[in-house]
This record gives structure tokens, sequence and C-alpha cells, in this order.
């Protein structure tokens, strides 16, 4: 990995992409704690005492921590479709994304379902084993695509993320390379005048405003997380895009930052913002639709920028450089079995804490606690270290090790990329492997 985040070594990561979608991950592990006590939300288990703050703080992070997985997909699949091609790319993902996907859902899925049930009616004594089959009685419902079966306890929860992202990159397999040559024509554009960067706002704010926001999936509307998913396949690996971001980086920042303030009446007062049809509500969805890609393209614009490295130790040497860049490499490969783990287990220690007559502060701290202390037991012990669940979790095998002292190697690392034509302007620069 280059240590310069503006510009990598070829076939190299983008460090900071890394640690910014593990931090995204751990972090639904607040968000969704947080659902528990918020007064809008109607999550699994609630406390009976709910607070208005939540609410308020959780908007700090909706407005960009999903679009911004979203967006980083797009950019782990520009990669691989070169790596790969379209039909590699396709079966890859129905692997590394359905798999996961089935399993989760049939596995992990029902449990906060029944535990649903259980805390609506502290009557209702049905075994989870007796409610599993009827969690799994499905139907077909193609009109509510992509998630194309329901039933009467039947969701995919928390996997809605995963849902879409397979259905996108399926989608993706026939324009790619379409979107990869539109790409290279609007690189020069926007390098000489980057706030062409700010034109995604706008077909963002009309599919909020005019399709509505859908609560279940974290506040936007699906298809908004599919432009978010193009944009970051289109942005991919030219350095005169990134390099516009830097550059706007602020502007654009303190933008977004007026846009997510002016949103706020419209979820204060007046009808409801998801989907009522008057001009408030049209006016906050479609201004928070724009806030969300100033928000990211700012983010992403300052995580790139230069920055004084400290001189790497030795191999072997050790060092907080090191151990740092060794925890972000482990967070990042562990971020989508975290992810799939993270829910239930939320969920599950929620309903034991719920009842306890103490302050939601202390509610709070120990849910959180507890769930990120057990993901990541479960992750290193029972996930990582198995070849089937590797497979299950959607990891890849993982590399033998070199001698009998190693500790267990991660996934190993994908093969460097072909080279670009050159471009004297600015060659392109890596991006970000597909999630692991």
């Amino acid at each position: 990995m280059s240590a310069d985040t503006g510009r990598g070594a070829a076939g190299g990561r983008r460090g900071e992409l890394d640690a910014l979608r593990a931090l995204v991950v751990l972090g639904l592990v607040f968000f969704h704690t947080a659902l528990v006590f918020s007064p809008d939300d109607d999550f699994y288990v609630k406390n009976a005492r709910t607070t208005d703050a939540v609410t308020v703080l959780a908007g700090f992070g909706v407005v960009w921590a999903m679009p911004m997985l979203f967006l980083v997909a797009g950019l782990g699949a520009r990669h691989s479709i070169r790596r790969r091609g379209p039909g590699g790319f396709a079966r890859e993902r129905l692997l590394r994304l359905g798999v996961p996907l089935v399993f989760g859902t049939a596995v992990l899925c029902p449990l906060p379902q029944w535990l649903r049930l259980r805390a609506a009616d502290p009557g209702h004594h049905e075994s989870y084993w007796r409610f599993w089959p009827r969690f799994l009685t499905v139907r077909p419902d193609l009109a509510d695509f992509p998630f194309v079966l329901e039933g009467d306890h039947f969701e995919t929860g928390h996997l809605w993320f995963v849902v879409l992202l397979l259905a996108f990159c399926l989608l993706l397999v026939p324009v790619a390379a379409r979107l990869t040559a539109g790409a290279g024509h609007v690189a020069p554009a926007l390098r000489r005048h980057p706030a062409l960067l700010l034109l995604p706002a706008l077909p963002l704010a009309a599919v909020n405003a005019l399709l509505g926001m859908e609560e279940d999936y974290a506040g936007w509307n699906r298809w908004a997380y599919l432009l978010f998913f193009l944009c970051g396949f289109a942005l991919a690996d030219d350095g005169r895009i990134r390099e516009a971001m830097r550059r706007a980086a602020i502007p654009v920042g303190l933008l977004g930052l007026v846009l997510f303030a002016g949103s706020a009446p419209g979820f204060v007062d007046g009808d409801d913002p998801f989907t009522a049809w008057t001009p408030l509500a049209l006016f906050t969805r479609a201004v928070f639709g724009a806030a969300g890609w100033c928000w990211v393209v700012s983010i992403l614009g300052l995580l790139d920028r230069p920055r004084n490295r400290t001189a790497r130790p030795r191999p072997g040497t050790g060092g907080p450089t090191a151990r740092r860049d060794a925890t972000l490499r482990y967070l990042a490969l562990a971020a989508l079995p975290l992810y799939v783990l993270h829910q239930p287990v939320v969920v599950a220690f929620a309903y034991g804490v719920v009842g306890w007559s103490a302050p939601m502060a202390v509610k709070y701290a120990v849910i959180v606690a507890a769930s990120l202390g057990v993901i990541l037991v479960v992750y290193e012990y029972g996930v990582r270290r198995t070849p089937v669940t590797r497979v299950l979790f959607g990891m890849r095998p993982a590399a033998r090790p070199r001698s009998a002292r190693e500790p267990l190697e991660q996934d190993p690392p994908d093969p460097p990329d072909p080279p670009d034509p050159p471009d004297p302007r600015d060659p392109p620069d890596p991006s970000l492997p597909p999630p692991h």
C-alpha cells in the first residue's frame, strides 16, 4: 500500500477507504443500539424511556454512512470487473455476497423477529425452533424488487444492504463498459471545473423527492443507493477526479452542512417527510439527498489529502504505525462478516438489558460494549479460522501460513491490476478492492 493516500502504488489499496469502511460497519453497532432508545423508530426491542436526542444524532450518520458504503463498493466493482471480466465478476459476487445473504437470512435474521414478538407480548412463549419455520414461510413479491420474497414474519433485516449490493452488481455487468468509457470523457472537465462534482446531487435529490425516502433502508430511497454505487464505479481509478475531490472538499463540505441544516425543519415539523407530497416534504427530501452527496464527496476529498507520515519501522521491528496498519487491514477484511453478525447480537443484548432499572446511558454503554466484544470474538474464533465459515460469511479462502510460527493468514492479496494506458496529464490512481 502506498504511504501517500493521494496516489497509491500500482495495484495498491487505498488505506483510508479500508479504515472508513471499517469505521462505518463498527459504527452501526452504536447506531442500532441508539434505535433502542429512539421514539421514532420501530426497532425490534425498545426501552421504556426514549429520547429525541437519538433522532438528531442519528441524522448525522444517516446522511453519509450507508451512501459511503455503496460508493466504496462501486470503486471495488471497477477493479473486480477489470480483473475478472463481466462474467467472472458476476460469479464472484454471487458467491461472495449471495452465500452470506442466504446463510444470514436463514440463520441469523429470525432471531430479532422472534425477540420482537417476545418483547411486544411478555405472554408470548413460542419457542425459537417453532418460530423458525414460520419465519421461513415465504411467497414471491416481484413488485418490491429486489426484495422478491415476503412472508408474515420473514425479512432480510439488516441484510437489505447485501440484497441491494448484489442486485446492483448484477445490474452493472451489461453497462460496465459504457460507464468506464463515459468516465474517461468526464474526468478532464472535472479537473478543470471541480464544481461539476456537484452534478450527481441533482438526480439524488430528484430520486429522494419523487420516489420517497424509505425508513427501512437507513432513510434513503433504495434507488438513490444505486446512484452512489454507479458514481463510485465511474469515479474509480482516475487521479484527475481524485484531484478535483481534494480541491473541492472544504467548500463542498460546507455546502453539505448548510443543506443538511436546511432539511432539519422538515424532519421536525410538518407532514411525514419520508412519503408526504407537501411542498415542505418534497423540499426536505430533495435537500437531504443533495446534502448526502456533498458529505460523501467532502469526506473522500479530505481523507485523500497528502499528509506527513513518519518513517515506517523496518519489517519485524513493530511500532505504532505497523500496529495501526495491521489493525486496519484486519478490520477491512472483517467488514462483511461483522456487518452480517452485528444486528442479531445487538438485539439480543438489548432484549436482556432494557428491563434493567438503570439510566439510559448505562444501558446504551452496556449494549454497545457487549455487542462489540461478542461480534469480534465470534469473527476471530468462529468465522475467519475455518474454511467453511469463511465461505458462509463471504471471505476468500485463507492463504497458507509460511511457517508454523506465523499467525493465521488473512485473505490473500488480490493480483495486481493490468496497467492502464498512460495519460500524460495525470496517470490513473488505484482504488479499493472489493469488500471482504
